[in-house]
């Protein structure tokens, strides 16, 4: 009879383990979803200055600027770029 309780003991324990490596799992899985969505919604803050011609989004002013001289050199330079340093 004891051999019976000990290999219940160990069955329970075992299902025990399964779930809570299951629940870790998904705990871990919600954890990095929220994390790559914080990432993306940093990033997109980040990009401040939109170019007035073709609408891309650059996070600085030289950026910006560079952008500006090398995709539209036709194109009047914006005023908040004239006194920007590329």
């Amino acid at each position: 009879m004891p051999d019976v309780c000990v290999s219940e003991k160990a069955m329970a324990r075992g299902q025990q383990k399964i779930q809570s490596q299951q629940k870790n799992a998904k705990k871990a899985a919600e954890k990095k979803k929220a994390q790559g969505a914080d990432q993306k919604t940093a990033a997109k803050a980040a990009l401040v200055h939109t170019c007035p011609v073709c609408k891309t989004q650059m996070p600085d002013p030289k950026t910006f600027k560079q952008h500006f001289e090398s995709k539209h050199p036709k194109s009047p330079m914006p005023p908040e770029l004239v006194d920007v340093q590329a």
